[in-house]
């Protein structure tokens, strides 16, 4: 069983997708987090999904840099710059469609914690894409 599940698994841990998935998941607790009590605390679920998100990206940065783009990463100079330039522009589109899904949830009366999930799907899915094909190529 062990000489089927190890090269399984080690294949997995390879995956990229599988990384940035698991880089995502601990992004989205820091998000979550910070959103969910920043709600409790009466900030707007706009201001609260913004700032849970940024959070959220600065996590995410330290993950996909050296855990799931490890071995794509500009080591220094203008090609660092250029690729950390690039994954806040990543980021900004995320926060975007973040905020914009969350405002229009909230504006009809949707629960913010289901617009705030819609969003997280919407994010991941572009974010995933611009940092796989132009952020980390």
């Amino acid at each position: 069983m062990t000489e089927v599940v190890l090269p399984l698994f080690h294949r997995l841990r390879q995956a990229t997708l599988v990384r940035y998935l698991l880089a995502s998941i601990g992004a989205l607790a820091v998000d979550m987090g910070c959103f969910l009590a920043l709600l409790e605390a009466g900030l707007p679920a706009i201001a609260a999904s913004a700032i849970g998100y940024t959070f959220g990206i600065a996590a995410h940065w330290l993950l996909s840099s050296r855990k799931v783009f490890a071995d794509q990463v500009a080591l220094s100079g203008p090609a660092r710059t250029r690729q950390k330039a690039m994954f806040v522009v990543s980021a900004l589109i995320g926060l975007g469609l973040t905020t914009v899904i969350v405002g229009l949830f909230s504006a009809v009366g949707i629960d913010p914690r289901v617009a705030k999930v819609t969003a997280i799907v919407a994010s991941f899915a572009t974010t995933w894409i611009l940092r796989k094909r132009v952020v980390f190529r």
